[in-house]
């Protein structure tokens, strides 16, 4: 994936990995910072075992092989390289707003036609103020899409808000190519990458999370935290 690659290229991977933790829900790896990403369990036990290769070892992997695993085709070690990915980003606090991504859309979406991949929480409220909504979903709830109808329904949008789990199933770049010209990407999720790579793709607003008590954060992902439940974070995004 050229996104991921240029993202990957920009890092600076002089630190040791110091640990990693793998929650139902959530990962999260230690080195410089403390990097999230989504763990999929749904996509996850769909996959044939090992789902993760030598784990007890990854550790002794350097940090260079461990941001590979972003590759990975499976969902699990893909999150874990997704994490390390995140963990070595320096994020430029200065280029970035305490804005919810929820807030954006809602913001950028009154009115128009808004696709959304990835079932949030905040849903209900952008139906109210959109004048369409398809919501585009992997696991599809009720009145959900399939994502094979990505491909029709991105290309009608205004808005469209993209789950940062897409760079762990490796959907991103297809999805990307979907957005047409002159519509709103957010890119959107504790796996987003906060870097202005992504602005070189088309996306318009990048809304992530920076972990600022790593202590916390991770005890919170070993206990099973959902994405709200994760303590010691900061909701922030870069808008171009």
């Amino acid at each position: 994936m050229k996104i991921l690659d240029h993202v990957i290229s920009t890092l600076d991977l002089n630190t040791p990995v110091r640990d990693i933790r793998q929650g139902v829900f959530h990962t999260g790896v230690l080195s410089r910072h403390c990097g999230l990403a989504a763990t999929l369990p749904k996509d996850a036990l769909r996959q044939k075992p090992p789902m993760v290769k030598e784990p007890g070892h990854l550790l002794d992997r350097t940090p260079e092989e461990l941001v590979q695993m972003a590759y990975s085709e499976s969902i699990l070690e893909a999150s874990i390289g997704m994490a390390a990915v995140n963990s070595f980003l320096n994020i430029n606090e200065d280029s970035c707003v305490e804005l919810n991504a929820a807030d954006l859309i809602l913001e950028k979406g009154e009115g128009k036609r808004v696709a959304i991949v990835g079932h949030f929480p905040f849903l209900d409220k952008v139906r109210k103020k959109a004048k369409e909504l398809w919501v585009i979903e992997k696991n599809p709830k009720e009145g959900d899409f399939r994502e094979a109808d990505a491909d029709h329904l991105i290309p009608r949008a205004d808005v469209v808000g993209l789950t940062g789990s897409a760079f762990t199933n490796h959907t991103i770049e297809h999805l990307l190519g979907l957005c047409g010209a002159g519509v709103y990407v957010v890119v959107l999720g504790d796996t987003t990458p906060l870097s202005p790579v992504l602005f070189d793709y088309g996306v318009n607003a990048i809304s992530g999370t920076m972990v600022v008590d790593s202590t916390l954060a991770l005890r919170c992902v070993s206990e099973g935290a959902n994405f709200r439940q994760i303590k010691g974070t900061r909701r922030l995004s870069m808008i171009r």
